[in-house]
């Protein structure tokens, strides 16, 4: 019985040890759900901001779409206004042509008139 004794016995020291064993993977186990939870929250934490950034994001965008159709909106209306201010200055252009034609015609006919005046003078007194 000896034997049978020491076999229990060494049993023991086993189950012993295995204990002492389960004993440490429990603490290892309960330090790693520990810290699979602190990591869940981490990422909780990160998918809440995550999740800010896409909607902050989705609004810049949709701010750059708005600013984008003002911008284009404004190009246009520059450009008409650019047209309308070059049709405007071309026209005065023109109508300076015109008056300044006209205002230099009214000089060499009154020039002509001075002249032909002067000659005639001319030709009178000395008759």
């Amino acid at each position: 019985m000896s034997s049978l004794e020491n076999r229990i016995s060494r049993l023991e020291g086993e189950v012993s040890k295995l204990s002492d064993r389960v004993g440490k993977l429990e603490e290892r186990v309960g330090r790693l759900e520990e810290a699979v939870n602190a990591l869940r929250e981490r990422v909780a934490r990160v998918e809440g901001i995550v999740e800010q950034m896409d909607k902050r994001l989705n609004h810049i965008e949709t701010e750059l779409r708005g600013l984008r159709e003002e911008f284009v909106a404004f190009r246009k209306e520059v450009g008409e206004r650019f047209e309308s201010f070059r049709r405007e200055v071309f026209g005065e252009i023109s109508s300076l042509r015109r008056e300044f034609n006209t205002r230099f015609y009214w000089l060499i006919g009154i020039l002509m008139t001075m002249w032909i005046t002067i000659i005639l003078a001319i030709l009178f007194k000395a008759h």
